[in-house]
């Protein structure tokens, strides 16, 4: 990702105040993160039953976990204890990070990583309990960019996705038979993206393809000749209730598309 301009551009532009806030603490966590971390994922979960969301980090790679712990000694850095588990402070935004075992360190705010380790512990459901989710991270998880969402996370950002034809009585009558969605990024050789959303039947999954296909016929109307490339580079489809998109484009017409307004309304 380091190495694409237009992967380097979209992160500047879309990446949520709460993920930059836990990069800046990786960052003066003392590690280098371009050495020393192998694999790094966010998790976002919703802690209750309403909108109330949490995000940990979770970095994998080869630690000197003595070196880092002396260092935290040396400051005289003291950790508060969750069971075994040791929490240090991360800088001054209050961030806390815990070292589960030698290649696996987890981070993030004090209220989003008890809950985190509570499900580690086993003392509360963890993700490994959730067989739709696991089998949306099966689809994904071979390539260097991948995302998975919940149901509601999948209804939500379809309803950005669909813009004004989310009014629609057709989308109101399926957006609750969306099951899950996953979406990858590849920045080798331009730009690829491809996302799927399981739902609960064929017809549902052609409903969705048919409204998408229509919200894009509208952008085009009125769009620019950049967004009406994007949207004759854009192949949408359905097959055995699985919605899929499918986009490419070269790294300078990717990092025209995101000065667009239509690429402004997708992610807000």
């Amino acid at each position: 990702m380091e190495n694409s301009s237009a992967a380097m551009d979209l992160k500047a532009r879309v990446l949520p105040p709460e993920l930059k806030q836990l990069e800046t603490a990786l960052k003066t966590s003392g590690l280098n993160e371009n050495q020393d971390v192998e694999q790094l994922a966010f998790a976002a979960y919703r802690v209750g039953s309403g909108d109330n969301v949490k995000i940990v980090g979770i970095a994998q790679g080869q630690f000197q976990v003595n070196d880092i712990l002396a260092n935290f000694q040396k400051k005289k850095i003291k950790p508060t204890m969750i069971r075994n588990n040791r929490l240090y402070p991360m800088g001054a935004g209050g961030m806390l990070v815990t070292f589960l075992n030698p290649t696996t360190m987890l981070f993030g705010s004090s209220d989003a990583i008890k809950p985190a380790l509570d499900c580690r512990d086993g003392l509360a459901p963890s993700f490994l309990t959730n067989q739709d989710m696991l089998t949306a991270m099966g689809q994904v998880d071979s390539e260097p960019i991948w995302s998975i969402l919940d149901q509601k996370g999948t209804e939500y950002m379809m309803h950005s996705l669909l813009g004004q034809a989310s009014q629609l009585a057709d989308y109101d009558q399926v957006r609750k038979r969306l099951l899950n969605s996953s979406y990858t990024m590849n920045f080798t050789n331009g730009v690829k993206f491809t996302l799927y959303v399981a739902t609960s039947d064929t017809f549902t999954a052609a409903t969705m393809s048919s409204l998408l296909n229509a919200a894009a016929m509208y952008e085009k109307v009125s769009g620019s000749a950049v967004e009406k490339q994007a949207i004759d580079s854009t192949t949408i489809d359905s097959s055995s209730g699985m919605l899929s998109v499918k986009f490419v484009a070269s790294n300078s017409q990717f990092s025209s598309l995101l000065q667009s307004p239509l690429f402004q309304n997708v992610v807000r």
